[in-house]
């Protein structure tokens, strides 16, 4: 007989991929035969890690943030990630959108209105409603969305970049390990490493599909009238999810490239509008005054775990800080392996600075256009928002676009934002998860593409269903325990197997 031709339908490491995919459906099947017995197990299992372990994540972001800087200012940083004449894939445009949609396109956009109003109203110190309350909400919603996790994507991205592209392993978690594991990373070992990466990223991502999926629908009913239901969010992740899939299936400079261009143009005009109808000069304002207070406030933000501050405040902090460290961490094997795919060719400092800084930058232009004009709408004018966002969060950026001209136009924009972001997520992670479950192979078939990328839209699914908001909130922050500690141990694989580079010689 001929041999075969082509390439395998499916090429995975069997212990990774069988034992991620068992693991998965097991939370999955458990969650749908047992609503409430699994809601109340992982309810009880989110509160024993805020009481307990807090500290841990709080401590753990705020040692990476650290780390990195003292990466990007060490001997180290002329290292190249790939051979020394190597040079970049892509130009620092599409690299940057690349990375910054896959990073946290959906949750700027859930939160960018949503999380000011919410601290205004109920702020972890004081009384809400009033100016202080103001600028600490702005101040709080930076210092999550700021240097922090682009830090932990950082470590990662580098740590994988390092390992593949100067050292010759293949792309997957476990290559980072080499420095302290030896050979020991093709065993079993390494299969716990990947195994956690898996899970991880699912569970993580699955947490901002199932965020997007509910704003899709909030911008739906605000531009259509469309019912905001379970039911229509199942509905609308299936739908993206096929789209996620066709996507992924194009690969990398097709689908994903072009796809982060597009929602990265159409957030840019969404932002713009936004700053020359609303408050211009008081954003402008806001702008310098936000940064300022980021950079006074970020030494006492990062070590802040309301020990002295009773239930209330320990409560708030696992609600917020602890959710979004966590959160991160859980996306941080995607999105690392994902900016550590699109960075070949670049130095250690190259990468550092432009992972750390620019998009924190974008982020904090984004946060200030949309989330002071809400609190300007809250605190000057007509009010309303805090209501609206009390009674439905995901309709919190719809409810600022009301207030302004051709609200039903930037209601589709919007709306086509979420979307787009929504769909870059699920096929970069699914690439991502795919490439992980293979060994290390960058290029992995088409059948295996698909199946992680409908396996993500059953998790977000799943998840929904089975408890909402809090439900996906309990899953990030479950799944990013473990890999918190094997992030520990990457940044000091990284740093032996740095020290050993030939070119410090």
């Amino acid at each position: 007989m001929p041999a075969p031709t082509g390439k395998p339908r499916f090429d995975v490491h069997p212990v990774v991929f069988w034992t991620s995919a068992v693991l998965i459906f097991a939370v999955l099947i458990l969650a749908l035969v047992a609503t409430k017995s699994v809601d109340s197990f992982f309810g009880r299992v989110q509160g024993a890690i805020v009481a307990r372990l807090g500290w841990l994540y709080v401590l753990s972001m705020t040692g990476f943030l650290v780390f990195v800087v003292w990466l990007m200012t060490s001997r180290f940083g002329a290292i190249r990630l790939g051979h020394d004449d190597e040079r970049p894939e892509f130009s620092r445009a599409t690299w940057f959108a690349m990375l910054f949609s896959a990073g946290m396109g959906i949750g700027l956009l859930f939160f960018s209105v949503a999380e000011p109003i919410l601290h205004y109203g109920s702020p972890p110190t004081g009384q809400g409603h009033n100016l202080a309350a103001a600028r600490e909400a702005m101040g709080l919603t930076l210092f999550h969305w700021g240097l922090h996790p682009w830090a932990v994507y950082s470590i990662v991205g580098l740590s994988l970049a390092y390992g593949s592209f100067r050292r010759g392993l293949p792309l997957s978690i476990r290559s980072a390990f080499h420095p302290l594991l030896g050979e020991r990373v093709h065993g079993r070992a390494g299969d716990v490493v990947d195994i956690l990466a898996v899970v991880s990223t699912l569970f993580g991502v699955a947490t901002s599909l199932g965020l997007g999926a509910m704003q899709v629908n909030a911008g739906l009913h605000r531009v259509a009238g469309l019912t905001q239901s379970t039911a229509i969010q199942m509905v609308i992740i299936a739908v993206i999810t096929a789209m996620a899939t066709a996507s992924v299936v194009s690969g990398l400079n097709v689908g994903i490239r072009r796809l982060s261009e597009l929602n990265m143009g159409l957030a840019g005009l969404l932002l713009l509008f936004v700053f020359i109808v609303g408050p211009t000069t008081f954003i402008l304002n806001a702008f310098v005054q936000n940064i300022g207070a980021y950079v006074r406030e970020l030494l006492s933000n990062s070590f802040w775990t309301a020990s002295f501050g009773g239930a209330q405040r320990r409560e708030w902090l696992g609600e917020w800080t602890v959710f979004y460290w966590a959160w991160w961490i859980a996306w941080a094997p995607f999105v690392g392996m994902f900016i550590a795919r699109v960075s070949k060719g670049r130095t250690i400092r190259e990468f550092t600075v432009a992972v750390l800084l620019a998009p924190t930058l974008a982020g904090f232009v984004w946060l200030t256009v949309m989330g002071d004009t809400a609190l300007y709408q809250e605190v000057f004018g007509a009010g309303g928002i805090g209501k609206a966002v009390a009674e439905s969060l995901p309709t919190a950026v719809f409810v600022l676009l009301e207030r302004y001209p051709l609200a039903g136009v930037t209601g589709i924009l919007c709306t086509a934002c979420v979307v787009l972001f929504f769909v870059t997520s699920s096929d970069s992670a699914s690439l991502v998860v795919d490439t992980i479950a293979s060994g290390g192979k960058e290029d992995p078939p088409v059948g295996q593409r698909i199946f992680w990328a409908l396996l993500e839209g059953v998790v977000a699914a799943v998840l929904l269903f089975s408890g909402g908001l809090p439900a996906l909130q309990t899953a990030a922050i479950t799944t990013a325990l473990p890999f918190c500690l094997v992030i520990i141990a990457m940044c000091v694989a990284l740093v032996r197997g740095l020290r050993r580079d030939p070119a410090l010689g």
